[in-house]
């Protein structure tokens, strides 16, 4: 099991990001190098599918420029996925039947179709 609080301080390593990696089913999407560590080390991929999906599909997510992403976890393992404009105005959410991811809460941003963790901006 991966210990929370060494895997929040590896991932406050990133700051900025030198290779991009393109999404596998939205091709306009595209993630850092601290999102694909993240995904990476607690098989998560599905977190960016998620955030991928509704820049395509959800037409309220796609007219913001600037997406703040919170995946919060709760003790029965089951997770609420939100999106806010960053000024704290809620644009989307869904509700996440069952995860194993280790943190009780990450943040992302998604900034013009660009998945990339809050210490990469």
């Amino acid at each position: 099991m991966l210990n929370s609080e060494h895997l929040t301080t590896q991932l406050m390593q990133f700051c900025g990001s030198e290779h991009y990696y393109r999404h596998g089913i939205i091709n306009e999407v595209i993630f850092t190098e601290g999102t694909k560590f993240l995904a990476d080390r607690t098989a998560s991929y599905w977190l960016l599918d998620e955030i991928a999906l509704c820049q395509r599909y959800e037409e309220r997510v796609r007219a913001e420029e600037f997406q703040l992403w919170k995946l919060s976890v709760n003790p029965d393992q089951t997770a609420g996925l939100t999106c806010e404009d960053g000024n704290g105005h809620y644009i989307f959410g869904k509700e996440i039947d069952f995860t194993d991811f280790p943190m009780s809460e990450i943040k992302l941003y998604c900034i013009d179709n660009t998945i990339l963790l809050p210490s990469e901006y």
